[in-house]
């Protein structure tokens, strides 16, 4: 069974979205070093919307499992995140990309221009290390 497409978001505010997002990451991150199992419940529970019950149901397991499920998979992500930082290293990639963007669009001399340019390489640099 699939959940149902109306379902409110955890916490039903932009505090909900956030958790929904950062699961997301982390998943699109680390979800390949999971089991098949804990990808497919993982999967149902934050993609597909099925609430406990339905994959409790559909997987032949309790209410109870499923959640702890979730729950023990977000914690080993969110330890994978926290030795590896792929996450954090995204970010600071991108908003340093968004930087150079924001140089070649702004006003300022050859040699401003260059040395900005220079600045945030030397960002992506460090990072990188």
């Amino acid at each position: 069974m699939r959940g149902s497409a109306g379902k409110a978001l955890p916490g039903g505010d932009s505090e909900g979205m956030e958790k929904i997002v950062e699961q997301g990451l982390l998943y699109d991150f680390y979800g390949q070093l999971l089991t098949a199992h804990q990808q497919k419940i993982y999967e149902q529970a934050v993609y597909d919307n099925f609430s406990m019950n339905e994959i409790a149901e559909e997987e032949g397991i309790s209410r109870q499992a499923v959640h702890d499920l979730v729950r023990r998979t977000t914690a080993l992500m969110q330890r994978y995140e926290s030795r590896l930082g792929m996450i954090r290293r995204f970010r600071n990639l991108r908003e340093t990309a968004d930087c150079l963007c924001e140089a070649a669009d702004g006003s300022g001399t050859r040699e401003e221009l260059a040395a900005r340019v220079r600045e945030l390489a030397d960002r992506i640099r460090k990072e990188l290390e």
